[in-house]
């Protein structure tokens, strides 16, 4: 059965963009980009919402076709472009590249889409992530903590009143100082 893989940048004060929404102090450099490549060309699909949807849609198709592009950022586009995405987006109509809209999370479809045939599905988007996992269909976190404090702006993880239980199951350090932690949901986990 394929998993369900949210996969996000955080800063080490725990936001995912700043107050402005502004995600600039990633440190994403070539190491973490061809890292990057790598792990989403192994997904099946990419399941966004429609934030996050809009904002690679505004950059990632053409942007292969930017002589300021790096190769790696020249494959990423094209990876974008080809890998099926579905969106889930009460106000979206439609969109190109692969995109499927869905307008609510509904978690018996999601779990069908799960037993489907192909590579894991990676997850990103906080309100999106957020509803997938107080439906407890994420299977796996990746999470990629950026040397950086910015104070505020929008947390990875909302207020919740429900305890989870992860498993540390791998670490990567990177030479631009950004660490990797995935875990596993622990069901069994002890506090």
């Amino acid at each position: 059965m394929r998993k369900i893989v949210l996969m996000m940048s955080v800063s080490l004060d725990g936001y995912i963009e700043g107050p402005d929404h502004e995600i600039g102090w990633h440190r994403v450099d070539e190491e973490l980009h061809r890292h990057f490549n790598e792990e989403i060309s192994r997904f099946g699909a990419l399941l966004d919402g429609r934030v996050t949807h809009e904002l690679m849609a505004a950059y990632w198709p053409t942007a292969d076709q930017d002589p300021a592009s790096t190769p790696t950022e020249a494959e990423f586009a094209g990876i974008w472009r080809d890998i099926p995405k579905i969106v889930y987006s009460r106000t979206l109509e439609r969109s190109d590249w692969n995109t499927t809209v869905v307008r609510e999370v509904v978690p018996e479809e999601v779990r069908a889409l799960k037993e489907e045939p192909g590579g894991d599905l990676g997850l990103g988007g906080a309100d999106l992530a957020a509803t997938f996992l107080r439906h407890d269909l994420v299977d796996e976190l990746r999470i990629y903590v950026h040397p950086v404090l910015i104070g505020g702006g929008t947390p990875l993880f909302p207020k919740a009143d429900v305890l989870t239980a992860l498993r540390l199951t791998g670490t990567r350090t990177f030479g631009n100082g950004v660490v990797l932690l995935r875990y596993e949901r622990d069901p069994g986990g002890q506090v």
